[in-house]
This record gives C-alpha cells, structure tokens and sequence, in this order.
C-alpha cells in the first residue's frame, strides 16, 4: 500500500450532509439512486448517483446523516452530472452500507 501525508489527508474535504431526496436512476447500467445531500450554508445541496439499491430505498435515505468527498471535480455519469462522492463500505457480498455518524451533527462538518 501506498503511503501519503498528512497534507495529502488534509486535502480530501469529507464533509457530513443530510440527504434531502433520493429517487431511482432507471437510466443507469447497474441499480442506483439519484441523491441529493444538504451540506450546509457553505456547501449547499449537491446531488450524486449511488449503486446503494440493496439496503436502502429513496425513502429510508430521506433525513439519513451521509459521509461524502465534496472536493472531487464534476463527473457525468449518463443524464445527471455527479457533484461528490457519497462513501460507503461493501458488506461481505460487496453491497454498499453508507458511512454515517453515530450521532447528529451540523451538515457541513468535516472530517477530521
């Protein structure tokens, strides 16, 4: 594995958001969402797509506290251009489970 720095860290902005809509993605090769995050004042509602279909439906995800990478630049990923990141882990079949705090926090936060 390849090691960095700290200011290597220092230069990935993971920031804490809120999903404030989350529909399906007909339109996509594999079964995803369309998700829309609230990450504050500063950052605003920034949308993304997310292959996360086997845990969670739009309407669980409504309100959920999500971790994603907001310093990435723009990826189109077919009709929907993508704004960050949305983070996740694979449990053992490799389905995504998203990372999220234990507790609430204010929308914006960083990861430190």
């Amino acid at each position: 594995m390849q090691t960095i720095d700290w200011t290597d860290f220092e230069r990935v902005n993971i920031c804490v958001g809120t999903v404030t809509k989350a529909e399906a993605f007909p339109e996509a090769r594999k079964p995803a969402y369309k998700v829309w995050v609230d990450f504050g004042p500063t950052l605003g509602i920034k949308k993304t797509s997310a292959q996360i279909t086997h845990h969670y439906t739009p309407e669980e995800l409504i309100g959920k506290q999500v971790l994603g990478v907001v310093n990435f630049p723009t990826k189109q990923i077919g009709p929907i251009t993508s704004e960050f990141l949305l983070l996740g882990l694979p449990d053992s079949a490799g389905n995504i489970i998203l990372v999220s705090p234990q507790a609430a926090v204010p929308n914006g936060g960083k990861l430190h």
